[in-house]
């Protein structure tokens, strides 16, 4: 079929490599299912070494033939690292590369109708210099009390005027939780008008329920992606040993992704018990869910976590640190317990082992029913996500905005939600 429309997806990182993180899979996603009448251009990073710099290239992902304009050259070793300085951060050389290379970006952008679309603030000027319309996603809402491991938080006043540029530009944003459509109401309302939620996408074919094995009496917790301060990682693992005591030794902790969690003094009480796979597929990560029993989240801030939505997906309970947006994910008695922050952490920490005690005693008392926690998922699918994702880039394009009127309402539902 011959695409009547193209975006333009700019984001630092190579569709064939393994830069792991939630944008990232939601990118991944954008690029193996975008609707046929669609083309993609897409202007990332070459992690493998084998491109030539400002030249587009065809690469099949999962499937699909996109259009692919590495920019810079950044290899695995370094790609999921978070930089210590402006100067040698993924996002900078991204950026000074797509400018680079901007008069072969406007003449790949002629011809079929095209629209943008962004997930990060700092590259909103470059379509606009292209003269394209654009569609913001906004993934995260931490501030800049809170902890992180990226340059953000040093370089705040930056991160805000990027912020304030972006959603100024932009011709549409989407929000993943409608907590940040509340704080755009409140300091900048121009964008919050032209803004709706809509999460990220989750593959509920690929991640599907599948029943829980409980023969070996051994009591699995899965954590996917990077181990970031936010993440608030010394929680996680002193949950997690404490949990290990509770259980007497019969505990297993699968963690997939690049971090080193022997950062972090407290990983010591569950080293001995942890199985560290490192980088995987999507399909790679979705063996390892499957074989697992839960999730776990102790984060103090979250955009909507493609671990959080994939894990429910496959039919795993999740035992969390509460933040409002997965009030409607992790429901007790369907899909796990939220657990409330409090400070000084140690009540919170002894309630949170708790909930995984009782969670474990429900699944293999077969208690917990996978097909159960994988419907709570059903409004973030890629079939409901990406038809609207699309009916916004077909209007913008002058088209018309089609989509299923099964989903025609979904951003008030998620924002009621």
């Amino acid at each position: 079929m011959t695409s009547r429309h193209r975006i333009l997806l700019m984001h630092p990182m190579d569709p064939r490599g393994g830069k792991l993180g939630g944008i990232e899979t939601h990118v991944r996603l954008i690029l193996s299912r975008h609707p046929q009448d669609f083309s993609v251009l897409f202007v990332g990073v070459d992690e493998l070494g084998d491109c030539e710099l400002g030249k587009i290239r065809e690469v099949e992902v999962d499937g699909r033939v996109i259009d692919f304009m590495p920019v810079v050259r950044i290899d695995t070793a370094r790609i999921n690292l978070a930089s210590r300085k402006l100067l040698g951060s993924t996002t900078f050389r991204f950026a000074l590369g797509a400018l680079r290379f901007l008069p072969r970006l406007r003449a790949a952008a002629k011809g079929t109708p095209i629209s943008a679309d962004l997930q990060r603030f700092e590259f909103a000027v470059l379509p606009k210099l292209l003269g394209l319309k654009t569609i913001q996603m906004v993934h995260g809402e931490g501030s800049k009390e809170q902890k992180m491991d990226s340059l953000i938080k040093k370089l705040w006043f930056v991160h805000r005027l990027n912020e304030t540029v972006a959603l100024t530009l932009a011709n549409k944003v989407l929000c993943v939780n409608p907590n940040i459509i509340t704080r755009l109401d409140s300091i900048l309302p121009r964008a919050a008008r032209k803004a709706e939620v809509m999460t990220v996408s989750v593959d509920t074919q690929r991640f599907a329920p599948t029943p829980f094995d409980t023969t070996d009496g051994v009591f699995r917790v899965v954590f996917a992606g990077r181990l970031d301060e936010f993440k608030d990682p010394p929680l996680m693992f002193r949950a997690l040993a404490g949990l290990r005591a509770r259980l007497d030794g019969k505990f297993e902790f699968h963690y997939v992704g690049s971090t080193d969690p022997a950062r972090y003094p407290e990983f010591a009480g569950i080293e001995d018990c942890t199985v560290r796979h490192g980088v995987r597929s999507a399909d790679g990560v979705a063996r390892i869910v499957a074989h697992c029993h839960a999730g776990a989240l102790t984060s103090y801030f979250e955009g909507m976590p493609c671990y959080l939505l994939e894990t429910l997906s496959a039919g795993r309970p999740f035992c969390a640190i509460r933040l409002p947006q997965y009030d409607p994910l992790i429901v007790a008695g369907v899909s796990g317990e939220l657990i409330e922050r409090t400070d000084p952490v140690e009540s919170c920490l002894e309630s949170l082992i708790d909930a995984f005690v009782r969670l474990r005693d429900d699944i293999f008392a077969g208690r917990v029913d996978p097909a159960r926690v994988h419907e709570r998922v059903a409004p973030y699918s890629i079939e409901t996500q990406m038809s609207r994702l699309f009916a916004h880039h077909r209007a913008l394009q002058g088209g018309a905005a089609r989509r299923d009127s099964a989903t025609a309402n979904m951003s008030k539902a998620q924002a009621a939600a």
